[in-house]
């Protein structure tokens, strides 16, 4: 329940309470300042719903044909499929909820307590589990490639079963909070809500402060520090080598670095000021204005970040030559007129990474 729903239930119940009591203690000395945030909600209703509605299908068409890819040409023996894997369910379990927010924010929840729960958690669970699971992969290469002879020994299947089901726990634990807090109230402005309430205002903001800071720190901060020590150390690794084609492969890992910063850090920078206004107690820090401007960078700058989940398995697949050669395989049996060109070149692909380490990366 939002502070301004809060002050004006509160200003209703004193209203009614006024007319049957004359006890001083209701007077008030200070302004009460109710924002309507009613140009706020018109542009979420207005952008939200289509960029949820392109992020699910993006996220389905990308994640699905990397998932229908594994199925028909890779086993599951290996440490990078496990983890691919697991990215793409978790990719998958993420945009599962957005259509519900797309109706949602086109009109009031009309799902149910129970769906309001379960789609919240799976959000959470999905939206946190990404991050990780990117995180872990970028920490896998980094160990393929930077400490090869001695990861050759570690990185077993056990290694990456106990590794994926580790980060699941995680995700699960800190969307339980989704879990417990979420339910469906009727708002005196927009209906149904799906949302955090039944509690005192004072828990639900220690609860907010919680998951603001946990973004920001656990799934922002750590993964960002750790992606950029793995992709420097391989970068320096690379050019050490006398690989060919060693200036497309930093230009890679360039593009994935900056991708994952621009999309990432906007977003939790947001987060970030918005933990800081809720911490604060001053009134000339919570202003409508600044509440509504924050209201808006948070819409934009978390539908930048939510792409990245849906963009996220073409950078860790189809940059390989050996994920490149199976979309090749598939476009060839689904476009028979495709068939003798893409054989040739897969047999140069074939040619090239026998010649060259790293063949990820090329």
């Amino acid at each position: 329940m939002t502070n301004t729903e809060d002050q004006y239930l509160l200003f209703l119940e004193i209203l009614s309470e006024s007319d049957n009591t004359t006890d001083l203690s209701y007077v008030v000395s200070n302004t009460v300042q109710l924002c309507s945030k009613k140009t706020v909600n018109q542009f979420g209703a207005r952008f939200i719903p289509v960029f949820y509605y392109v992020n699910f299908l993006l996220s389905y068409l990308g994640n699905g044909l990397v998932l229908f890819i594994i199925y028909k040409y890779e086993k599951l023996n290996t440490v990078t499929n496990i983890f691919l894997l697991n990215l793409v369910l978790s990719n998958i379990l993420f945009a599962f909820s957005l259509p519900f927010w797309a109706t949602y924010h086109l009109s009031e929840w009309i799902f149910g307590m129970a769906l309001c729960k379960m789609v919240s958690s799976a959000y959470f669970i999905g939206f946190y589990s990404s991050i990780l699971f990117l995180t872990l992969m970028t920490f896998d290469r980094y160990l393929a490639v930077v400490h090869a002879v001695a990861a050759a020994k570690s990185r077993k299947r056990a290694y990456a079963i106990i590794a994926s089901v580790t980060v699941w726990c995680i995700s699960i634990v800190a969307s339980v909070k989704e879990l417990v807090l979420q339910n469906v109230w009727k708002s005196p402005f927009n209906g149904l809500m799906c949302d955090e309430s039944g509690y005192p205002e004072d828990t639900m903001e220690r609860w907010r402060l919680v998951s603001y800071y946990q973004q920001f720190l656990l799934f922002f901060l750590l993964p960002l520090f750790m992606v950029m020590y793995c992709y420097i150390s391989i970068t320096v690794r690379i050019l050490s080598t006398r690989m060919k084609e060693k200036c497309r492969a930093i230009k890679l890992i360039f593009v994935i670095i900056f991708t994952f910063f621009a999309c990432w850090t906007p977003y939790n920078i947001v987060i970030l000021l918005r933990a800081i206004q809720i911490s604060s107690k001053s009134e000339e820090y919570d202003s409508c204005s600044d509440s509504e401007s924050l209201d808006y960078a948070l819409y934009v700058t978390r539908n930048i970040a939510y792409l990245y989940c849906c963009i996220s398995p073409v950078f860790y697949t189809f940059v390989g030559k050996k994920f490149q050669s199976h979309f090749k395989r598939l476009m060839a049996t689904k476009i028979p007129c495709l068939k003798r060109h893409i054989s040739l070149s897969s047999q140069s692909t074939r040619t090239t990474s026998q010649r060259t380490p790293h063949s990820a990366y090329e």
